[in-house]
């Protein structure tokens, strides 16, 4: 699905060759300074590279339409975007923005169910906990059903059980689906539950303390 080929990313990746399959759960690690978040940035086009070309369904990014791209390819990042409202209006503005119609009052009273969040549809978003405003942001990108996923660490202000049965849970829904996800974690025992493909940084990292 992706292709990366001879990119490099000035003092903080140099990646020769490196293809992500579709339809499978791929984890990157590496600690940090590794160039993870970095990597999740260049599959949207928030990032370009330097020198080299990405392609995405042997197309180059660079000659895709960006909102296109961005509406196909998914992030999810670390810290949470919310927005002034309730528990819907959150849940809704992605489909807005994405020029795609409301959902049911019952799909997203699923997706809560989905993502462990015991709240009600109407509560104030900004009174959520870290985690689940994290879990909330998870929900809203799930709900644009894109055909890739990119999470940036999406489980880590979640205590460990509950990342675990949320991140299974959101693993059956991909394979169902047949969606691509690439997902950044520090947690090995994390990444051992849902991982098909696995990226190590290591190889492609040049240290330079930029995450």
């Amino acid at each position: 699905m992706f292709d990366l080929k001879n990119v490099w990313v000035d003092g903080i990746l140099q990646i020769e060759h490196l293809t992500i399959p579709e339809n499978q759960f791929t984890c990157i690690l590496g600690p940090s300074g590794s160039g993870k978040s970095t990597m999740l940035r260049l599959l949207n086009d928030l990032s370009s590279p330097d020198e080299g070309e990405i392609f995405f369904k042997s197309k180059p990014v660079s000659e895709t339409d960006p909102l296109q791209l961005r509406r196909t390819v998914v992030m999810v990042p670390q810290a949470p975007v919310i927005f002034e409202g309730s528990i819907e209006d959150n849940l809704q503005i992605g489909l807005s923005f994405s020029e795609k119609g409301a959902a049911e009052v019952s799909e997203l009273e699923s997706i809560l169910k989905l993502f462990m969040l015991d709240k009600k549809l109407s509560d104030d978003a900004e009174n959520l906990s870290g985690g689940e405003k994290q879990r909330l942001s998870w929900a809203r990108a799930m709900l644009l059903d894109p055909e890739v996923f990119l999470l940036d660490e999406p489980t880590s202000a979640l205590d460990e059980e509950t990342a675990g049965t949320v991140l299974t849970r959101f693993y059956e829904y991909a394979k169902k689906n047949a969606k691509t996800v690439i997902m950044i974690t520090h947690s090995k025992e994390l990444a051992e539950l849902v991982a098909e493909n696995w990226i190590d940084m290591s190889q492609y990292s040049i240290e330079s303390g930029v995450s």
